[in-house]
């Protein structure tokens, strides 16, 4: 009988023991110089843990029970993804290895998980052992191998974020053909735990794809820059990528042009693009506007693509141009200071030098007031750049079973963007459902999503409801259809979560109004 590797834990710190071989392995597939754009290998840690496993496994001698009932599981009940085993199709031969290694025991290899667990960890550190010694590496790197690819399946993203209070695993369906949409909402308050938990949904998505013919990347903006920060740089590893993935405004300019290219397009695709973009920034500063104004910035910008001739436009071509159309060329307004904050600072390049969407990117944020001007010139524009993106893709590939997801953006601080109608974010809400685009908007206050603009209630599939420091009855009446005592249940219970504590709809007992409708979730301590 084949053994089941369904809900296998990885054991304590398996990453940290695995990392030597891992920078082993990158260091000899990595030349010491790169050319141009060329990107450096870097291996996922599912990838790291399946070698070592194989090497385990393909080495004779003889197994330590003792040895291996020492081996510490996660605390965080932390599982190996499904296609770590199946991949390849080859579980029936890790099963028959496994079986032959442990022959001389007794073991129940179908109601013995906790050791399962702990002897693979056991033959992946077996492995890495074996691998450190120089020559076996170069042996093992330098083989001839065949095999299958991977079978091009669109993978399950099943997120694991922690437990309900019965100890049972709290998952997100995100992309089955099941639920509508994979819009995700975070409202918690400074100190809630609401890092840690958008950490967790970026590590479940990467790691639950990177390895397949549909890998998740993502974009996060990074407001308080510990995403960012050197001395998380660990954290970056749990999400299967590396410091290249960083974008810092203040050190270079973004890599790519945030606006769009008219080439070829008619004069009046470019007026609608230069009327949003004006209202869009001049949304951008606290500061009065006229109408004068709006319509003084939206001109400048069309003159902008007549001198381009329908290339991408630059600020400096948008400043001079408005400049012309002032009373006062030598006195600023509201819109001419904006334009040259945004000339100053350099924010992006003149022409695309990535693909926002087929790499992981970081943008740090810190430097900027989340309020001001420039930090909200970032997130617009570069949630423009992924609109015009997406105009350009096909719909994302559908199976029986699931839709795929290319690419999910992660805004913290969202409230910033939600005041004012911030076309290109709604549009990219709505495109997504077509294109594969997940969005997570996470927010201090539950009250920051009832935007007069857009319901961004309506369109979330998963709103995840952290301690709060002000509690809003009429979003929890349209969130979860209560009133009278059952409102007052859900305020009790927002109001004494934890740290790492969040409640969500329940579903169900939404659909059936009967019950609780709500369940409380202790989100995985990850970072």
């Amino acid at each position: 009988m084949e053994i089941s590797f369904y809900n296998v834990r990885q054991s304590e710190g398996i990453f940290d023991e695995l990392n030597v071989i891992k920078e082993a392995i990158e260091n000899k597939l990595n030349l010491n110089r790169t050319v141009g754009k060329e990107k450096k290998v870097i291996l996922t840690n599912n990838k790291v843990m399946r070698i070592c496993f194989m090497v385990g496994l393909s080495l004779n001698g003889k197994r330590n029970l003792e040895e291996v009932a020492e081996i510490q599981l996660s605390k965080t009940s932390t599982r190996y993804v499904p296609s770590f085993f199946t991949m390849n199709n080859l579980s029936s031969l890790y099963s028959a290895l496994l079986k032959l290694r442990y022959k001389e025991y007794d073991i129940n290899w179908a109601d013995n998980n906790p050791l399962l667990s702990r002897i693979i960890a056991s033959e992946m550190l077996r492995g890495c052992k074996h691998l450190m010694d120089e020559n076996n590496l170069n042996a093992f790197l330098y083989a001839i191998t065949t095999g299958n690819r991977n079978d091009g399946n669109i993978p399950s993203l099943e997120l694991l974020i922690g437990e309900y209070d019965e100890d049972m695993e709290a998952m997100l369906d995100i992309n089955s053909r099941a639920i509508t949409n994979s819009q995700i909402l975070v409202a918690g308050a400074t100190g809630s735990g609401k890092t840690n938990l958008l950490a967790v949904l970026i590590q479940q998505i990467r790691s639950r794809s990177v390895e397949t013919a549909y890998p998740v990347n993502f974009l996060l903006f990074d407001y308080k820059g510990e995403f960012s920060d050197m001395a998380n740089n660990h954290w970056l590893s749990l999400f299967e990528t590396d410091r290249s993935c960083i974008l810092d405004p203040i050190e270079r300019p973004l890599p790519f042009t945030p606006f769009k290219d008219f080439t070829g397009k008619s004069i009046n695709e470019i007026n609608l693009y230069s009327t949003e973009m004006a209202s869009a920034l001049c949304a951008l500063d606290n500061a009065k506007i006229s109408a004068n104004m709006s319509n003084r910035l939206s001109e400048a910008i069309v003159d902008s693509y007549k001198k381009t001739k329908g290339v991408p436009i630059s600020f400096d071509l948008m400043l001079t141009n408005y400049q012309q159309k002032l009373p006062n060329p030598d006195k600023d307004d509201s819109v001419s200071s904006i334009l040259k904050q945004l000339v100053r600072n350099k924010l992006f390049e003149k022409e695309d030098k990535v693909n926002l969407i087929k790499d992981c990117f970081i943008v740090k944020m810190d430097a900027f007031p989340k309020d001001g001007p420039i930090a909200k010139a970032i997130v617009y524009f570069l949630i423009s750049k992924l609109n015009i993106i997406y105009e350009e893709l096909e719909k994302q590939a559908v199976s029986d079973e699931y839709v795929q997801i290319r690419h999910f953006t992660i805004i913290d601080e969202a409230h910033y963007m939600l005041d004012f109608d911030n076309r290109p974010l709604r549009n990219l809400i709505a495109v997504g459902r077509n294109k594969g685009l997940s969005i997570i908007l996470a927010t201090q206050n539950m009250a920051s999503f009832q935007s007069k603009h857009f319901d961004f209630y309506a369109n979330a599939q998963y709103p995840l409801i952290m301690k709060q420091q002000t509690i809003s009855d009429s979003v929890i009446k349209d969130l979860f259809g209560v009133s009278g005592k059952e409102l007052q249940e859900i305020r009790s219970e927002i109001a004494g979560l934890q740290k790492g504590e969040l409640i969500i709809k329940d579903q169900m007992a939404f659909a059936l109004d009967l019950g609780k409708k709500y369940k409380k979730i202790k989100v995985t301590h990850l970072i």
